[in-house]
């Protein structure tokens, strides 16, 4: 068990400097006067001779004949200043000073304590100040002497981890690689009469909200072992060598503890590549980067300790930290399918009161792309509504309200829209679900809506995936083109004019259409060559300055020229597709003005089949 190192509070560090501050001000304002260096003794002269002058004193220095003449007017101001000759500042007192209060004092002899009474309390001072940091560094860094602990690992250790596998839903692939991590470290020995390395360590891939952190902690819960938790970039500071010391004491801490896990989230802020930035190779992070490969090379074989590392773009990591005899292994962690969202939806509502009416297996269907943190913020903002309505349990509308709310953004009803705009709406939106529900490889209708949300859209059409696709066809790239262009075509149709409403429709639409050309080779003209340019493994600034086009001008304009085909294709059979319905896109915009907000049901009832489309390729 930790015992807790009591912290002096930093407001004592605080008052130790003021009190330094305060003291050598004292000193130095101490061995000055305040003289003014424009009075002389002319001035004197002349003021005597006006019976301006009530008294002086002057006082002479050590360094004879020199002193300070104290001068108090009649009207009870003072001047101070410096005379080279006591004397004859005293003769001309003497003789134009008639009725002033004449002093002349000798030199004032100091002690010796007096002098050096400054240097005393300027020690006492330095003496606290220090004494308050080395006691704060020991009471925080255990006596070790690092000075305010800059070179203390900051990883939180964890030694009865409750999280078990159980917790961990639709991840069932990646559990079982870990496995036999949990039976290593568990009973070491059997693996070390067979000669076996277990991976010194395994990086866990994935885009974020996954369950990489969870994972890693079910690990160390599963073999009762203590769990050093940590992120990169609590490695790195302004100070030069402050990381690689932080690497060093972290893992001199693990070999103290071990068996342990020692996992570094987000290692991608320490373990970036090297050599890739515009600066030396000598910064803060590349040292901690080759500190930290030094450690994990270092380790004596079976040593126990094994590190996991968690982070969403392994791509930019130096190629050193990913070879074997450091991390050995690389297991991907990604978005679940709809039985594992069904059993991760399982998970985050077994302690919450649910509705009969809420079918987890619908809503696992209708969140294709959720991670798990996205499905616990769904099932969270759900309780939240249930509990705003004062409802002891989630039905399926707080699902709902939440599903569009954590989706695309909180609805503005409050919101007060001109008829005109709301009318331009439900043409808009009722554009594009007719194009969802004509196309056959696209997703059908979920929800159509015209009132603002939190994003800024006037409205929105919410679709239904079915499946979770692993791969996009041509087909299906050039159906969402024409989904796209849905909203423009019906304002286009109906009010012959467009608005700005199609913005982000129209950049989604030419994004699509340049990735079929230059990164899947759907065009025939150009072929299947990668002209790609914004390479996502190229992200310094050194690479991006020294990047050069890797295709001539003619292949630019050719697929400039290819895009703009496929724009025009797919706009041309929207178009013919919203035409011919031109009967639903009135029906569903008049049914949007009256009850704002439409279900796919409610929509699909507005057609006569349900047949879908495939446009002529």
């Amino acid at each position: 068990m930790e015992t807790k190192r009591r912290r002096i509070p930093g407001i004592f560090i605080y008052i130790g400097l003021l009190l330094l501050g305060l003291l050598i001000y004292m000193y130095i304002s101490s061995g000055y006067r305040n003289e003014d260096t424009s009075y002389t003794n002319d001035n004197l002269k002349n003021d005597l001779k006006e019976d301006m002058v009530y008294a002086v004193t002057i006082q002479q220095n050590s360094e004879i004949p020199t002193g300070t003449v104290d001068v108090i007017f009649n009207d009870g101001t003072e001047k101070i200043f410096y005379t080279p000759d006591v004397s004859e500042t005293g003769k001309l007192v003497e003789e134009h000073g008639e009725g002033v209060t004449f002093r002349m004092l000798d030199v004032k002899r100091e002690s010796l304590l007096e002098r050096f009474l400054p240097y005393i309390f300027m020690g006492i001072a330095l003496a606290i100040l220090a004494g308050i940091i080395l006691a704060q560094s020991s009471a925080a860094g255990g006596g070790n002497g690092k000075i305010l602990n800059f070179g203390k690992s900051r990883a939180r250790k964890i030694s009865d981890t409750k999280i078990k596998f159980s917790d961990v839903a639709g991840l069932v692939e990646e559990k079982e690689e870990l496995e036999e991590i949990v039976d290593f470290l568990a009973d070491p020995g059997k693996y070390i009469k067979l000669g076996a390395r277990i991976p010194k360590g395994i990086i866990l891939v994935g885009p974020p909200g996954t369950g990489k952190t969870l994972l890693a902690k079910a690990v160390s819960g599963e073999a009762g072992v203590p769990f050093f938790s940590i992120s990169g970039s609590d490695f790195v500071e302004m100070f030069v060598g402050v990381g690689a010391a932080r690497v060093r004491d972290l893992f001199e801490d693990a070999k103290k503890n071990s068996p342990c896990i020692v996992f570094i989230d987000e290692i991608d802020a320490v373990a970036r590549r090297r050599g890739s930035g515009l600066g030396g190779g000598h910064d803060e992070r590349e040292q901690t980067l080759n500190q930290l490969l030094v450690e994990m090379d270092g380790f004596a074989e079976n040593s126990g300790i094994i590190v996991l590392a968690a982070t969403n773009r392994v791509d930019i990591l130096d190629p050193a930290i990913l070879r074997p005899g450091r991390f050995d292994r690389r297991i991907s962690v990604g978005r679940p399918d709809v039985k594992g969202r069904e059993e991760i939806l399982k998970v985050h509502t077994k302690n919450k009161p649910v509705g009969d009416d809420v079918d987890l297996n619908k809503i696992a269907r209708t969140t294709s792309g959720f991670s798990g943190a996205d499905l616990e913020n769904l099932i969270n903002e759900s309780a939240i509504s249930a509990a705003k309505d004062n409802r002891p349990y989630i039905n399926n509308a707080d699902i709902e309200k939440s599903f569009v709310k954590v989706g695309i953004g909180t609805e503005k009803r409050s919101r007060v829209v001109p008829e005109k705009e709301r009318r331009i709406t439900a043409y808009h939106e009722s554009g594009h679900a007719i194009l969802f529900h004509e196309l056959s490889e696209v997703e059908s209708v979920h929800s159509v809506s015209i009132i603002p949300n939190g994003v800024g859209a006037a409205g929105y059409t919410m679709p239904l995936p079915e499946d979770d696709n692993i791969f996009n066809t041509k087909k299906k790239m050039l159906q969402h083109i024409m989904v796209d262009f849905g909203g423009r075509i019906a304002e286009e149709l109906i009010f012959e004019d467009v608005t700005t409403g199609a913005s982000q429709d129209i950049k989604q639409a030419t994004a699509t259409a340049r990735d079929m050309v230059v990164k899947y080779g759907f065009s025939e003209k150009v072929g299947p060559i990668n002209y790609e340019t914004n390479n996502d493994e190229e992200v310094f600034l050194g690479r991006d300055l020294g990047h050069a086009r890797a295709f001539g001008e003619n292949v630019a304009t050719t697929i400039d020229e290819e895009v703009k085909k496929i724009i025009d294709y797919c706009y041309e059979e929207a178009k013919k597709i919203i035409s011919a319905n031109m009967d639903v896109l009135h029906k569903s915009a008049e049914l949007l003005l009256e009850k704002e907000k439409i279900d796919g049901n409610e929509f699909d009832a507005l057609f006569n089949d349900g047949a879908k489309l495939e446009p002529e390729m």
